[in-house]
């Protein structure tokens, strides 16, 4: 799929059941609309339309909801780990798994195509029409992504460092500041192919791939780049207590506080994670600074909160960071890469964490998941259903059994039903999910592939761990196998 229209039509789709509706800045319900389409774009909301049309679809018993916004995603590598990451430990680390997990659990290239194509097929069943790529560049990565129907933000990502451990509870870097600058031009060429690509649905964002693996200089230079071409900027930071202490043994400063110092926060930048500020209470910290460095300067958090509540980690708390007044967008980081299932994560941790159901409403969470991914993104034409906005929007199956009793039809679908009531989705007016299935991505065959990527990866990962364990030792399995 190109995206390309040979023809422009106008298709309505008469009396939903709900609408929500962008209006005087704010989403709000409609009942028994009608909802129009031509070509790409909106071009009615409201009571019974009487222009012309080229077809009539029955929207009775279906909710139209603007597709989501996804801000931060791993497809090349994440599916990859399924059954694996799912509750591994590592002490001498808080549990995160960046340290002893991450260089051991190492994709091939055509396993990444088939990862990808996995991580797109869930983001479009689950109602996602832009998703932001965070990867290491590869062989097909753009041509996969639009071949999907996905609008696709490429962020190609860079370093001049990697970390290891040598022993499991120290991280060393090495550092190759050639190397570094290499992949830096890398990402601009990227970038560039994606904003030209025939599709016209991909675009790129500047992203150094985290605080710690980027030299100053790597990352001033990217946020200039970023800022003379009109791109977005993000990068990992915050993200981990190791991260925390290193950052500031290396600068005198929390990793917010030296990235204000290089001058790269704004209201382009994103922060992804944003969870070990200096008022987090892992840290014991004897500032409370870093939160009013986000407010001040616009800088929008990207929140993923099912990756981290899998270790235990939570950002203390979404309610406050909203309070505050930062931008929030969310992410699906890791599997599944449901958008529901991240909003439905992002409302109970923030819940648990604070103490109070009062922490955050589903209102919040959703904006979050469509107009402040959208923000962050300049992209007023996303995120929204409005007249002139881009036709990216959801039909959800308001008779679906796990949308009933249909009292909210928003709690329904976020803490009850998830994608199963998740029907259709269309991306600049082309309908690429019909009846749940996703049209432009062989889903069955992708994890098929991507099995076969994991088993190869399992077979080699040993090696590259510093114990050298197996992998029932680096990941037991639930229960222990028993030979009949």
């Amino acid at each position: 799929m190109n995206g390309s229209k040979v023809m422009t039509t106008r298709t309505r789709f008469r009396n939903a059941s709900w609408l929500v509706a962008w209006e005087d800045e704010h989403h709000v319900y409609r009942q028994n609309a009608d909802f129009v389409i031509e070509g790409d774009a909106i071009v009615f909301l409201g009571q019974d339309y009487d222009g012309q049309c080229d077809q009539e679809i029955d929207a009775n018993g279906k909710m139209i909801l603007p597709g989501f916004v996804n801000i931060h995603s791993h497809p090349s590598s994440e599916p990859l780990r399924k059954g694996i990451t799912d509750e591994i430990r590592s002490p001498a680390f808080w549990h995160s798994s960046l340290y002893e997990f991450l260089p051991v659990l190492r994709n091939d290239p055509e396993g990444m195509i088939a990862a990808l194509n996995v991580a797109l097929a869930e983001l479009l069943m689950s109602g996602v029409t832009t998703v932001v790529d965070l990867s290491f560049p590869y062989e097909g990565w753009l041509d996969t992504i639009a071949q999907s129907g996905i609008r696709g933000v490429a962020a190609p990502m860079f370093r001049d460092g990697s970390w290891r451990t040598p022993n499991g509870h120290a991280v060393e870097y090495d550092w190759d500041a050639t190397e570094g600058r290499k992949s830096f031009e890398r990402a601009c060429q990227i970038i560039d192919l994606a904003h030209q690509h025939p599709s016209g649905r991909l675009s790129g964002m500047m992203c150094p791939a985290q605080i710690d693996t980027c030299s100053a200089d790597l990352i001033r230079d990217a946020f200039v780049h970023a800022r003379a071409r009109d791109l977005p900027f993000q990068i990992h930071a915050a993200q981990s207590i190791n991260e925390f202490h290193e950052i500031f043994r290396r600068t005198g400063k929390t990793p917010i506080g030296w990235l204000e110092a290089l001058g790269v926060l704004g209201e382009r930048t994103i922060i992804g994670h944003g969870i070990f500020l200096d008022h987090h209470p892992w840290l014991h910290w004897t500032t409370r600074e870093d939160i009013g460095r986000l407010t001040d300067s616009g800088t929008t958090v990207a929140h993923c909160p099912t990756v981290f509540m899998r270790r235990g980690i939570a950002l203390t708390t979404l309610g406050s960071y909203l309070g505050a007044g930062i931008n929030i967008g969310i992410g699906t980081d890791t599997y599944p890469h449901s958008m529901l299932d991240e909003l439905k994560n992002a409302l109970t941790v923030a819940r648990i964490t604070a103490g109070t159901v009062d922490d955050v409403t589903t209102a919040q969470v959703y904006n979050a998941a469509t107009v402040g991914g959208a923000s962050v993104l300049s992209r007023p034409d996303i995120g929204r259903l409005a007249v002139g906005a881009k036709a990216d929007f959801v039909l959800v199956d308001t008779d679906h059994p796990a949308m009933r009793p249909l009292r909210e039809p928003l709690r329904s679908l976020v803490y009850v039903a998830g994608e199963r009531a998740v029907s259709d989705v269309y991306v600049d007016g082309v309908r690429v999910v019909a009846d749940g299935e996703p049209l432009f991505v062989d889903y069955h065959s992708a994890s098929i592939e991507l099995e076969r990527a994991q088993q190869r990866m399992l077979a080699n990962m040993q090696r590259f761990d510093w114990a050298k364990r197996r992998p029932d030792e680096l990941s037991p399995i639930v229960f222990p196998l028993k030979e009949i």
